[in-house]
């Protein structure tokens, strides 16, 4: 690696072909594979190996899907993602309190006016935050991650507030996400290898990400790279928000998260997804002064006559 660093590099490129040989082999017998998101197929491609669709339009339409493009993908464009909080007490109990806090949100929220494919999501996190004490999660910190999409995060933040406020936790809860998110990456061959209308290129998401949750009030925020799939392939915008009771931290925390959350559905509602584009209707009707601008397809048949 140090020696001969050409070397090593066609060593491990001869290894990735040598693999995808093989996956191919099984996969033609029905075994089923999608890349996990650590750029497998990416670097199998810039190694040499022929995994392009024959109607692929890019670098990144191969033969098998990204787990982003087979199932996360949708996921995202509801708006639900990697919502975390941190008990900065370092006591179970505020852990615990927070979980039960969150479990009554879900509750409240399945009774809303949404589709059922979002209920089915509700019932799924919520059964995952209900197991997640007796699994014995916790790590260090006081810390609990839980899939949510907007209006639960806008309403996790503002309970968890006012357990601070009222002292029924012990100290401030911190509340982030993970990059990996609806809005906070932009990674064409991962979180934004299903978004197909020519941006998933581009690094705008994630900047305007960090730089807008700033403006509205984050604690910290965080511009990065290579989270996943290698240094030069992505951009990562992350977050931290401290919640200590204030009234201020209660008003921040609802309008940096109407942002850090409907900036990533908007983005794919402009891609086409339908899933998307309903959630971001739904925002625009619970969010004062959220106006986004709706996509206008075009007919597939009709630009397949125009000649450029």
């Amino acid at each position: 690696m140090t020696s001969d660093p050409a070397k090593f590099k066609k060593l491990v490129q001869d290894s990735l072909i040598r693999q995808i040989a093989a996956i191919d082999k099984i996969a033609a017998k029905g075994m089923y594979f999608w890349d996990y998101g650590n750029a497998f197929l990416l670097e199998c491609h810039r190694a040499g190996a022929n995994l392009l669709r024959e109607d692929a339009q890019d670098d990144k339409s191969f033969r098998y899907p990204s787990y982003m493009q087979d199932i996360m993908g949708d996921i995202f464009s509801m708006g639900f993602g990697p919502f975390r909080w941190v008990c900065t007490s370092g006591k179970p109990e505020d852990l615990r309190l927070t979980d039960q806090t969150a479990c009554k949100i879900i509750d409240e929220l399945k009774e809303t006016n949404v589709p059922e494919y979002v209920k089915q999501q509700y019932s799924d996190n919520k059964k995952w935050i209900e197991e997640a004490e007796k699994n014995e999660l916790v790590v260090g910190s006081q810390a609990r991650i839980l899939y949510s999409d907007r209006a639960g995060r806008v309403a996790l933040a503002a309970a968890f507030n006012e357990l601070v406020r009222t002292g029924k936790v012990s100290a401030p809860i911190v509340i982030s996400r993970d990059h990996h998110d609806v809005s906070g990456t932009d990674s064409p061959f991962r979180e934004t290898s299903n978004v197909y209308d020519g941006s998933a290129f581009t690094a705008d998401m994630a900047v305007q990400n960090c730089i807008g949750d700033s403006f509205r009030g984050a604690t910290w925020v965080a511009l990065h790279n290579g989270g996943g799939v290698g240094w030069g392939d992505v951009i990562n915008g992350g977050f931290g928000l401290v919640l200590d009771g204030s009234p201020d931290a209660s008003r921040r925390a609802e309008g940096m998260l109407n942002w850090d959350v409907p900036n990533g559905v908007a983005r794919r509602s402009w891609s086409g997804n339908a899933k998307a584009q309903e959630a971001i209707r739904r925002a625009e009707q619970q969010v004062d002064g959220m106006k986004v601008t709706n996509p206008v397809e075009a007919d597939e048949e009709l630009l397949k006559t125009l000649k450029f």
